[in-house]
């Protein structure tokens, strides 16, 4: 006699195992911010650039966005985009001391 499936811990397995490459993707994608740069954007300006290139139908700026994609992750060390050299108000500098103003 075959013993019967428990489709409730099946489920539960399932659910826990599309929680974790959720959590993985997200991971994953704010690795990407970082790596580009994209993390010294204002949140409201990249969440724009992004719903830009979301809605954009030109194919020719989208395959051109593509191949530099590609190129970024081609190349065999990564330099994050360089960033200016600001601190927001009222952090405290690496050294210590306050931040200027």
């Amino acid at each position: 006699m075959r013993k019967p499936r428990d489709f409730d811990s099946e489920l539960k397995a399932l659910a826990d195992k599309a929680k974790l490459l959720k959590e993985r993707r997200v991971r994953q994608l704010g690795e990407l911010v970082i790596a580009t740069g994209a993390d010294a954007l204002d949140a409201d300006l990249l969440a724009g650039a992004l719903l830009g290139a979301v809605a954009i139908k030109d194919a020719s700026a989208k395959e051109g966005w593509r191949k530099a994609g590609v190129g970024f992750f081609q190349r065999t060390t990564r330099k994050p985009t360089p960033r200016p050299k600001r601190q927001p108000e009222g952090t405290l500098s690496l050294e210590g001391g306050a931040a200027s103003r």
